[in-house]
């Protein structure tokens, strides 16, 4: 058993993330950083959850780009093929399930 204090949590280097289960082929962890990351199409579903901070996720879908903001307790679902990045506005925690490996 543990109690994971979200705001605590603090990385080394932009995207750092405290591996916190696996369950069967997903990870969850928790991710702290205050750089965007890079546009990505993962290999499964993704789940994002901003725990604290802000973000301006970009999407693309059929060549245009969106940006949805999300406030603590928003949940960012992307499927299968859905390309995507995330840019903090400044620190943020967020708890992100993936499959196992994905980018």
């Amino acid at each position: 058993m543990q109690k994971i204090t979200a705001k605590e949590f603090t990385g080394q280097k932009a995207w750092d993330a405290l591996d916190i289960e696996r369950i069967d082929d997903a990870t969850v962890r928790l991710h702290w950083t205050d750089a965007p990351y890079k546009w990505h199409v993962n290999d499964g579903p993704e789940v994002f959850v901003v725990l604290d901070g802000e973000v301006d996720m970009h999407v693309r879908r059929d060549g245009t780009e969106d940006v949805l903001r999300l406030l603590p307790g928003d949940i960012f679902h992307a499927e299968n093929g859905d390309e995507h990045v995330a840019h903090p506005d400044g620190p943020v925690r967020a708890l992100v399930i993936e499959k196992a490996g994905s980018v």
